[in-house]
C-alpha cells in the first residue's frame, strides 16, 4: 500500500539544518509522528514528500523556506509594553516567551530588543527563513478515518503547523526554553500568519 492523500501515516524522522545540526527528532518524543496526509496538518513540503511511499521505505529530502515555514516577515516583529510582562521576570534579548492564545495554548516568541519602556518580540516561527533537511521512514499506513482530527497529531513535532499568536490583550509568560531551541509546536509560514486571521483563525 502506497501513501495517498487521506491516509493516516506514522513516520520516524530527523530534521537538520544546512550545517548538519539536528533541530528535531521523533525519537525524543517517544513515538513516531502520526498525521493525516493532505489535510494541512504539516508543513507543505513534508506532507508532499510522503506521497507514494510504502511501509519501511526511507527518504531524505530538503525543503526551502517557502516549502517549510516561509521567509522571515518583518511585520511580525511587534513591540509590547514592559509592564505586560510578569514583574518578577527580567526580559533579555534572546529570551523565549510563551504567548498564550485565547484557547489556552501557548506558542513561543523571541525577544529581540529591550528598552526601558518596551520589549520587541518576534512572532515568526523559529524555523522561518531556514532550509531544512529531513530523513524519514514510514512505519505505518492506515486508511482514512471518517473525520480525522488535527488534535490527534503530536503537538511536540516541529513539522506541525501552529496558530497565530495574538499580541494585543495577551500577557506573555516567560518560559525556560533557550532561544536557540526550535518551537515544539508547529509552524505555519509567515505569509500564512498574516492571511489566516482573514480566513478563519495547522510539523511535526
Amino acid at each position: 500500500m502506497k501513501v495517498a492523500n487521506g491516509n493516516i501515516v506514522q513516520v520516524e524522522y530527523t530534521g537538520t539544518f544546512e550545517d548538519g545540526t539536528v533541530f528535531d527528532d521523533s525519537s525524543k518524543h517517544g513515538k513516531p509522528l502520526e498525521f493525516t496526509v493532505g489535510t494541512g496538518q504539516l508543513i507543505k513540503g513534508f506532507d508532499t514528500a510522503v506521497i507514494d511511499m510504502v511501509v519501511g521505505e526511507e527518504k531524505e529530502f530538503t525543503l526551502t523556506p517557502e516549502e517549510a515555514y516561509g521567509q522571515v516577515n518583518d511585520q511580525l516583529f511587534k513591540k509590547i509594553p514592559r509592564d505586560q510582562l510578569p514583574k518578577e521576570q527580567d526580559p533579555k534579548v534572546g529570551m523565549m516567551l510563551g504567548m498564550q492564545l485565547p484557547t489556552g495554548q501557548q506558542v513561543p516568541v523571541l525577544i529581540t530588543e529591550v528598552d526601558e519602556k518596551e520589549v520587541t518580540i518576534d512572532l515568526n516561527h523559529p524555523l522561518a527563513g531556514k532550509t531544512l533537511t529531513f530523513k524519514i521512514k514510514v512505519v505505518d499506513i492506515k486508511e482514512a478515518k471518517e473525520e480525522p482530527a488535527k488534535e490527534e497529531v503530536s503537538k511536540d513535532a516541529d513539522v506541525v503547523e501552529k496558530e497565530e499568536a495574538p499580541v494585543e490583550e495577551e500577557t506573555p509568560v516567560v518560559e525556560e526554553t533557550p532561544a536557540e531551541a526550535p518551537a515544539k509546536e508547529a509552524e505555519e509560514t509567515s505569509e500564512e500568519k498574516e492571511s489566516k486571521e482573514e480566513k478563519k483563525m495547522g510539523c511535526a
